[in-house]
């Protein structure tokens, strides 16, 4: 099924501004060179998954991210690097970086200065459509992609998943609702994310986590995306069965995006045993 398709007209706009850019970096260094930088770069394969799926602890994946089309701009005075650092010594499992340039105020050149300053798994967030961009990813440090199942036919998902695990990188392979877990699971996704904010909205609900939950498969890991400001948010999540959870605007509008984050994870610090949680894998 071609979910790109039905895409919404904000992300068709994104998807279309990601391939122009695709099309002028690869004019200025082809495939073939990039790659070579890529695999010249050693990658652990599996080490996202791992940490985000840590049963011991509140995982949390932090994110680097200047501005957003909700919002605007988050923080006018920003600096990746730093920040990584805040949220690698707050208790960050991982970090999400984006990349995108457009819409995001984001670059490549971000993810490069994150992965020369911590040591925690790195995810590069941006709107995947092309090979060339996963080598992108290797070469410029990232530990795992996104994947964004509303942004991707069904044929692309299956290739680009494939590839990026060939190039030893994690694939978090993200869905809003039932149509496209469907597909997700199909394309043998093995990082589920949900995002609660709706693509053609941009509207946050945590509904569609709650909703979707139960039809994740257990030999998955999901991971719940967007809309958390509290403690409880993130205990009321990990009670459902999610293992790692995604954090980016309650943080990055925070004067101290790292101390915010070490308080949020604060009433987990051992463990988080007064907290619930599903028993059944998942």
């Amino acid at each position: 099924m071609d979910f790109a398709a039905a895409a919404p007209d904000l992300l068709g706009a994104i998807v279309a501004a990601t391939r122009r850019i695709v099309s002028i970096r690869s004019e200025r260094e082809p495939i073939a060179a990039l790659a070579t930088r890529a695999e010249a770069r050693d990658v652990r394969p599996g080490r996202f998954a791992t940490a985000v799926a840590d049963r011991g602890r509140m995982n949390v994946i932090a994110e680097c991210k200047r501005r957003s089309p909700s919002r605007g701009v988050l923080r006018a005075e920003y600096d990746p690097a730093a920040i990584a650092r805040a949220y690698a010594a707050g208790g960050a499992a991982a970090i999400s970086v984006l990349t995108e340039p457009t819409f995001f105020d984001g670059a490549l050149e971000h993810l490069a200065a994150v992965r020369r300053e911590v040591a925690v798994p790195i995810l590069r967030k941006d709107f995947i459509v092309s090979e060339y961009q996963l080598f992108e990813a290797r070469a410029f440090g990232a530990d795992a992609v996104l994947l964004i199942v509303a942004a991707l036919t069904g044929g692309e998902l299956r290739a680009l998943a494939l590839r990026a695990e060939s190039l030893g990188l994690d694939a978090l392979v993200e869905v809003h609702d039932e149509r496209e877990l469907d597909a997700a699971i199909e394309a043998g996704a093995r990082i589920v994310g949900v995002n609660n904010r709706n693509l053609r909205t941009l509207a946050v609900d945590a509904a569609a986590s709650e909703r979707l939950i139960e039809r994740i498969p257990g030999d998955a890991i999901a991971i719940s995306e967007s809309g958390f400001k509290t403690s409880d948010d993130l205990a009321k999540m990990r009670a459902l069965g999610y293992r790692a959870f995604l954090v980016g605007e309650r943080l990055m509008t925070s004067p101290e995006p790292g101390g915010e984050l070490r308080r949020m994870l604060e009433p987990f610090a051992d463990g988080g045993s007064r907290f619930g949680e599903r028993t059944t894998p998942c």
